[in-house]
């Protein structure tokens, strides 16, 4: 597969080559596949001395890392991290190295391993972000906080319910007055209906925290029943294991409900769908090499926009 910005497909190297070997002046098939000289001499010279085989790109590995940590030092890293808990100024190292090694959820000693599911659907991450109302006329980020006691009126609180597709980090949000059994799984099968929309036709499991709404609601059991999909809890205190929906909360914050000053609760609210469609659509993800979530969703090329 051809890196994203390249010029040249593995078919036009080979167009290339064809017309060269055609009789054709390289400097004018060069400039006819909008590339440099030295690069269409590059795929000759490859092709000439490797075939066809030679026109597929290269891994960009280097054959050597001399700056590599030596095994052994990695070893010793990640023995003193996982026995006893030191951080990178103890062990003497520099953090970008020890925490590449061996990332620590301090509390248990343990390894942190990140994971990636294979297929959309396959699971779907769910959480509730508490988040003060907006009394109207603005709060204290549109009057200052000398002003604050006047507008820290009393209006409560949005529970903002998120499912996060954990393949493509598709995702969807709803502003709901609660977070109670009901809700919850209300949100869930509308939710499930938008992937669906989207080209999720599935989901297989549901991965959650341990509130009651999740673990004792019978209403929550049965929207799972509905779907065919399986539930499952995080660990207590590992909040980590949800760590994807955890993140989007961030980004949820930073890039919606305190992206600028709203005047009132309605415009923060009536402001989220935009933001989700730039999301899911648009914003490049560094998870995804820089694609938006829409692009690890079957669904062809360019459909939506």
């Amino acid at each position: 597969m051809s890196h994203r910005n390249a010029r040249l497909t593995i078919h036009a190297r080979q167009l290339l080559v064809d017309r060269v070997h055609a009789g054709r002046p390289v400097a004018h098939v060069a400039a006819e596949m909008g590339v440099s000289r030295p690069t269409a001499y590059k795929w000759i010279r490859r092709w000439r001395t490797e075939g066809a085989a030679g026109l597929h790109d290269r891994s960009s590995r280097p054959h050597t890392v001399p700056h590599r940590t030596p095994t052994p030092v990695e070893a010793e890293v990640c023995r003193l991290r996982t026995s006893r808990k030191l951080g990178p100024a103890r062990i003497g190292l520099p953090a970008s190295t020890v925490h590449r090694l061996a990332w620590l959820d301090r509390p248990t000693g343990q390894p942190i391993r990140r994971y990636e599911r294979d297929r959309p659907g396959e699971l779907v991450h769910v959480d509730v972000k508490k988040l003060g109302r907006i009394p109207d006329g603005g709060g204290w980020r549109i009057h200052g906080r000398d002003q604050r006691s006047h507008h820290a009126r009393t209006v409560g609180f949005d529970y903002i319910h998120t499912a996060i597709n954990d393949h493509s980090r598709l995702a969807y949000s709803e502003v709901l007055p609660d977070e109670k059994a009901g809700t919850c799984a209300d949100f869930l099968r509308r939710a499930a209906a938008c992937f669906t929309a989207l080209g999720i036709t599935r989901i297989e499991r549901v991965l959650t925290d341990n509130a009651l709404a999740y673990r004792r609601g019978t209403a929550w059991r049965q929207a799972l029943a509905d779907l065919g999909a399986t539930g499952k809890h995080t660990r207590p205190y590992r909040p980590q294991t949800n760590g994807k929906a955890e993140r989007f909360n961030r980004t949820l914050l930073d890039e919606w409900a305190y992206a600028r000053p709203y005047d009132s609760n309605d415009e923060r609210t009536a402001a989220l769908q935009d933001f989700l469609h730039s999301y899911n659509h648009h914003r490049c993800h560094t998870a995804l090499d820089g694609h938006p979530p829409i692009t690890r969703v079957n669904n062809a090329a360019g459909q939506y926009s």
